[in-house]
Parts: structure tokens; sequence; C-alpha cells
């Protein structure tokens, strides 16, 4: 009995972290945006077909992930022109794609572009894709997920003399000028692709870089690492439990505290799955 009522309660906490853990928000991607007014089906229609303004194609989009999220099946008639999407030139709108195709795991169309979205060249896009497709009880984009417990590098787009923007320890959004990079026929900016902080400048300040060179590293802002422990929650291995366990630390610089109980959490959960999977 008492072990029928466990298998019960682990069920439960399963279903509830399924259900919370991938909401995925897009204020992780877009603060300071707000996309809050709801469109008729007209607008809707006009909106994703503006290609001159991905601003109102970001706004339809925003709210056919919260119809989605509320269980209207009418939105399904809008799936075609959403997947559409994948190929879109812009960044921001593959960003909020790879967000709004998680709402609705039911959908293999969904699942197919996801998988693919793995691929991108954007890597918030990736991060999205891999967690939407949690989801769906897919587990390939583990490693996109377990990158984001990890320090990124930025990399300069030109060869040149590197221009630092920031000390190290400033936190940084997407799209925040990190470096410049002149050329000689110009000037490269270099902003970051993620958020996080600045951790370590991989050059000298007005020294000269190559392209492609790693030029500042970022630690992973708590954010990432809170959805990235989530996901794991899930889908993560015992040979993760390395990364997973730094974050247990209560030294672990600028982490709130609930990173800290997610890590313990997702830990927990992983040993649990391979205890029980061992003979």
């Amino acid at each position: 009995m008492r072990k029928a009522e466990a298998r019960r309660r682990r069920s439960s906490l399963l279903l509830i972290a399924l259900a919370t853990s991938f909401v995925l928000v897009p204020f992780l991607f877009w603060r300071g945006t707000w996309f809050g007014r709801a469109l008729t089906e007209e607008e809707l229609r006009e909106y994703l077909a503006d290609e001159a303004q991905p601003r109102h194609i970001q706004h339809a989009l925003v709210q056919i992930g919260e119809r989605i999220t509320r269980g209207d099946e009418t939105v399904r008639r809008w799936y075609p022109k959403v997947i559409e999407l994948a190929s879109s030139p812009h960044a921001e709108l593959r960003i909020t794609l790879a967000w709004v195709l998680g709402g609705d795991p039911r959908a293999e169309e969904f699942h197919r572009v996801l998988t693919g979205l793995l691929q991108d060249p954007e890597p918030m896009v990736r991060r999205n894709a891999a967690l939407s497709l949690v989801r769906f009880g897919d587990a390939s984009g583990r490693k996109e997920i377990l990158a984001m417990l990890s320090p990124f590098t930025v990399k300069t787009p030109a060869s040149g003399t590197v221009a630092f923007q920031l000390p190290i320890g400033t936190p940084v959004e997407r799209g925040t000028l990190v470096a410049r990079v002149e050329t000689g026929r110009g000037i490269h900016d270099v902003q970051s692709p993620v958020s996080g902080t600045v951790q370590e400048k991989l050059a000298q300040d007005q020294s000269s870089v190559t392209e492609g060179q790693g030029i500042v590293t970022l630690a992973p802002a708590s954010e990432q690492v809170w959805e990235a422990l989530r996901a794991l929650y899930l889908i993560g291995r015992v040979e993760d439990l390395g990364e997973i366990e730094r974050y247990m630390k209560a030294a672990v610089a600028y982490m709130p505290d609930e990173v800290q109980a997610q890590a313990q959490a997702t830990a927990r959960e992983i040993r649990r799955r391979s205890a029980q999977a061992s003979p």
C-alpha cells in the first residue's frame, strides 16, 4: 500500500514538473517587450503576413502561444502559417517560434520543426527548441540544455583590433554590445548572443584578433540555469550529475536560492530513476 502511494506521489510530482517547467516564458528573451493586446482573427492574419514589420509577426506568435496554452483548439488553423516562420531570416522570430511550438506536444508537425531548430545558428533558438522538445518527451536537445549550465564563449565576427566595452562582472542580455572590432575598413559590433555575466576576457584590450576567435566568456544567467535544471529533472542522466551538482553549492556566485534547491531536486530525481532502472 505504501509503495503504491509513493508511486502515486512521484507520478504527481512529475506531472507538476512537466506542467510548470516548460511553459517557456518569453521574458527570458524579450524583456521589456509587451504583446498583451488581444488580436482579432483578422488582425492575426494581417500580422502574420506583415513581413515588413517583424514585431507584428512576433506579437501574433505570442498571442497564438497564449491561446495554445489555454487549450483553444480554434488556434490550430494558424499552425501551417506558424510553421513557415521556421525559415524566417529574423532570429527574434525563430526564438519566439521555438517557445510557441512547445505549447502543443500533441502536434507532430511542431515536433518535426523543433528537431530542425536544434541546428539553428542562433544559440537562443537552439536552447528554446531543446526545452520545448522535452514537452514532447524528446531528449534529443539534452546536450544543448547541458550547455546552458556552462560559460558561453562570444566570438568575434571579423579580424581586427578589439576594444572591449564592458568590465568583468557586468550582467548582459542578448544583444548587449560587449566589444567592437576595428578592421581598417570599418567597425564591427560584437553583441552577446545570450544572457549572462561577463566572466573573462580572452584577449587583451586593443589587441589583434582573428575572425571566429573567442574574446569573452559569459557565466550563465540564473534564469537559464534554472530552466536547464528543470528540464534535466525529466531527461537528465547520471553522467550529467557533475554539471548539476556544481549548482548545489551555496557558494555559487550570483545564483539565487531557488537554483540551488532545483539542482538538489534534479540530482535526487536522476539518482532515483537510475536506481529504479538498475537490476
